[in-house]
């Protein structure tokens, strides 16, 4: 059986405006009020207000978001659900 390694993951939060996140794996969606990315250790949700993407690398894993953040919340899922076309073509 192979154990895949985890990607390290991190969170910085800044006076509850500037969020740096590493070890993002995927993000799935976002606007101005909730920004949903994957890491290896669960999905993250980030909620708030006027919340933009300043900056999105997958290879290195960062994700910067601005905007007021009110809510963090952790979810053990940590891959995007797989549309019903990906599932019966694969």
């Amino acid at each position: 059986m192979e154990t895949k390694l985890k990607k390290a993951h991190n969170l910085y939060l800044e006076n509850r405006s500037g969020l740096k996140l590493t070890g993002v794996t995927d993000v799935d969606s976002f606007d101005e009020d909730t920004v949903t990315a994957y890491t290896d250790y669960g999905c993250l949700t980030v909620n708030g207000s006027q919340l933009h993407v300043e900056e999105l690398n997958l290879d290195s894993g960062l994700l910067e978001i601005t905007g007021e953040v009110v809510a963090l919340v952790y979810s053990s899922k940590t891959e995007k659900s797989k549309g019903i076309f990906k599932r019966l073509f694969q």
